[in-house]
């Protein structure tokens, strides 16, 4: 799918405009000052000048936080109603460090380029991260181009990835990076810039991947989806953030070539992910250990790693998913995502951040997110590997590029939201209070001559939905009419409370019930409940007849739940033929949406419930 020639969309209210503002207003300055004090510039800075310091950090790729924010920035400082504070001299500086530290044949990364390292450039592709530097900072410049018309880190990230072609395209060495991110960066440089090298060179890394061209340590190559081809692997695998950045640049490349060898796969390993290996949340990776996929049905609840960048990757995939097919069921899981998965990433007040996204909580769980020492127990303000926080920060700055596309004369309307679209002579204003409120209303603010046509998506948990008064069905829904100023369309989606269950392999959940109400997944904190979380029982029938109410700007749902009898003291005692589940009483119980858990006292946490026996 491509936009047409005039194409935009506005956030104008509603949740998702929220977060925006709390962006501007909160993250962003926050993200500021912490990079700040993390020396982040500094590392650029002493380039020129040593007496600065020493390099700080562990990690050699921490360039990359600057450019992740630059990124979100470039939609920022130059807003009508005033930017984020110290958004413009930050950006300014930084892109004026840059342009001293790059080196004379477009070289740049301040951990390599030190003269106190022990390594040196492209020495340690695996661990160095160089490529994945090279790409978010392409995608810096791609965005401070069309938002800002300033070429500066263009000419910059071109210099880059003109050396990365010399040295590593069709004539060159042939290598991949240890962490897939480049690839979509590439393509996209291509789109800005119609340079067909960059494209070569994104499929090439694609192709290489899992030819033995890549030197493995500590991890095996499946950590780095480097095992086998890209086109053969069995089922989505290995490290959560490169295995869905990987699948988003094959699918980029797939967009821009037409290769229906790299859709085949592409539409195989979502399949099977979806099926088998993503939670309730749409949070991907089971494995602490080394921040992994884990196998079909590995789904613990409490040991969900379900990290915020793969959150985002998984997103960016799924996107391109729906651009390459139309298919509205990916967009389906990039909505799971986005409420849940993504937006559990940061605190209400935007300036504290999870790393991991576990499901359950423990009462005496003691590990800080991100496994760092010390610190708060549950959302920290930065990590030692911050990759998460500058995520955050660029993907919510382009909330509103994943709403909405338009090709052959239709207007896909993807995400709901108050916004305001315009798709070559169409302008529709969309209200709504959604996700809290199932009540969409477009008005056409606009309308060419031509006939047009307007497809919204019914998500697929909205069976029931109607739209103009008649019922539709899951997928498209779609009006095509010669579409006058002032016509309106009426969508209604269902918004009732659900009980979900888990697939019986899915020994983790198998038997428990988890709570949603539209997009959203809700969960039980300790606060919300005099009982311990860990014995309350939980029916379909209950979770059906559960009342949405207002709290703090957002709905809750109360229920009444039952209350397991105390458990024998034995931890494996001998079963009888008595019921095992049956609750000694019920209480009041307030669910709260799982993206807004943690804000408060670090206490217990169940998104699945165990499940009262019903007579």
């Amino acid at each position: 799918m491509s936009h047409g020639t005039e194409f935009s969309v506005e956030l104008t209210g509603g949740l998702l405009h929220d977060w925006q503002q709390r962006n501007r207003r909160a993250t962003i300055p926050h993200a500021i000052a912490e990079l700040r004090k993390a020396g982040n510039l500094e590392n650029l800075r002493r380039l020129a000048d040593p007496s600065v310091g020493p390099y700080r950090g562990r990690y050699p790729f921490l360039d990359t936080d600057l450019y992740k924010t630059l990124e979100g920035l470039a939609y920022e400082v130059d807003r009508e109603d005033g930017a984020p504070a110290g958004a413009r001299e930050f950006f300014d500086e930084v892109v004026g460090l840059l342009e001293q530290a790059q080196a004379d044949d477009g070289y740049l990364n301040s951990y390599f380029q030190d003269p106190d390292q022990p390594k040196q450039p492209w020495s340690d592709l695996g661990w160095g991260h160089e490529l994945y530097n090279l790409g978010h900072l392409i995608q810096a410049a791609v965005a401070a181009q069309r938002r800002l018309s300033d070429g500066r880190l263009l000419t910059i990230a071109r210099r880059f990835a003109d050396l990365v072609v010399r040295k590593y395209g069709v004539d060159g060495a042939e290598i991949v990076d240890g962490h897939p991110e480049v690839e979509m960066a590439l393509v996209e440089l291509y789109r800005e810039t119609g340079d067909e090298d960059y494209l070569t060179q994104a499929r090439l890394f694609v192709d290489r991947r899992g030819q033995g061209k890549l030197k493995h340590t500590i991890f095996p190559g499946e950590y780095f989806q480097d095992h086998v081809p890209f086109r053969e692997l069995p089922s989505v695998t290995g490290h959560a953030v490169r295995m869905a950045y990987l699948a988003a640049g094959a699918a980029d490349v797939h967009l821009e070539t037409g290769d229906p060898t790299l859709l085949a796969a592409l539409e195989r390993l979502w399949d099977d992910m979806v099926a088998t290996k993503l939670y309730l949340t749409g949070g991907l990776g089971s494995r602490h250990s080394d921040e992994a996929i884990g196998d079909r049905y590995e789904l613990p609840s409490e040991r969900a790693y379900a990290e915020t960048c793969a959150a985002i990757a998984t997103m960016q995939w799924a996107w391109r998913m729906f651009r390459a097919t139309g298919k509205a069921s990916y967009l389906d899981v990039y909505e799971t995502v986005l409420y849940n998965a993504y937006a559990v990433g940061l605190s209400a007040d935007g300036t504290a951040f999870f790393y991991d996204n576990p499901l359950q909580r423990r009462p005496d769980h003691e590990q800080r997110s991100g496994a760092e020492d010390g610190g708060e127990l549950l959302r920290r303000s930065w990590f030692g590997c911050p990759c998460c926080p500058p995520n955050i920060i660029r993907w919510m700055s382009e909330l509103q590029d994943h709403v909405a596309v338009a090709r052959d004369n239709v207007l896909y309307v993807g995400m709901y939201a108050g916004t305001r679209i315009t798709a070559d002579g169409l302008t529709v204003n969309v209200s709504t209070n959604y996700p809290w409120d199932g009540e969409i209303t477009l008005t056409v603010e606009d309308a060419p001559v031509e006939e047009r046509a307007i497809a919204l998506r019914i998500p697929r948990w909205a069976a029931e939905a109607q739209l103009d008064g008649q019922p539709v069905d899951v997928g498209w829904a779609v009006t095509t009419k010669n579409f006058k100023p002032g016509d309106v369309l009426r969508l209604t989606l269902p918004m009732g409370p659900r009980a979900h269950g888990s697939h019986p392999y899915l020994d983790a959940t198998r038997g428990a019930i988890a709570v949603a109400r539209g997009p959203l997944v809700y969960c039980v904190e300790q606060q919300d409940v005099e009982a311990p979380v860990d014995d309350l029982l939980l029916t379909p029938a209950a979770v059906h007849r559960a009342v949405a109410r207002e709290r703090d700007g957002h709905l809750v749902l109360e229920l009444t739940a039952g209350v397991a009898p105390a458990p024998a003291p034995e931890l494996y005692p001998v079963l009888t033929d008595r019921p095992q589940e049956s609750a000694s009483h019920e209480v009041p119980v307030t669910f709260t949406p799982y993206f807004l858990w943690g804000n408060r006292q670090a206490l217990a946490m169940r998104v699945w419930l165990r499940t009262e026996r019903d007579d």
